[in-house]
């Protein structure tokens, strides 16, 4: 199984929902799971499932006019879902960043540490934004 997370920055104010119902119909049809996390600047995600899915996600991703500097933060092999069959979250711009990351948090748990500090890093910048 393959767990791919990237970072990548929106172009101009994107239809968060509308990318939300669209991904979860996509990930569900592949069996892909994992977490987003967006901010409306920025999209963090992880994504976990089989490689060849994963992949073909990721090159959507790439593709999706939506998003610019899209960049790999870590790409490895997994022997199980660490995400579990979580699929998205969301932060929609001025909600509580504390209660998000409370809510993330058990997720995060059972995560490498180094996934984990990535987003623990980015929702703790993005906190109080």
């Amino acid at each position: 199984m393959l767990q791919l997370v990237y970072i990548s920055s929106a172009v101009d104010k994107p239809d968060i929902a509308a990318i939300l119902a669209v991904s979860r119909r996509n990930n569900a049809r592949d069996g892909v799971t994992g977490l987003l996390y967006a901010d409306g600047v920025r999209f963090l995600q992880a994504l976990e499932g089989p490689a060849d899915r994963v992949e073909a996600a990721f090159a959507r991703i790439g593709r999706d006019p939506r998003h610019r500097a899209v960049v790999v933060l870590s790409r490895r092999t997994v022997d199980e879902r660490e995400f579990g069959p979580w699929q998205m979250a969301h932060r929609a711009p001025g909600a509580d960043g504390a209660m998000v990351m409370g809510q993330v948090a058990p997720l995060l748990s059972r995560t490498h540490a180094n996934v984990r500090a990535t987003f623990d890093g980015f929702m703790r910048i993005n906190r109080a934004a």
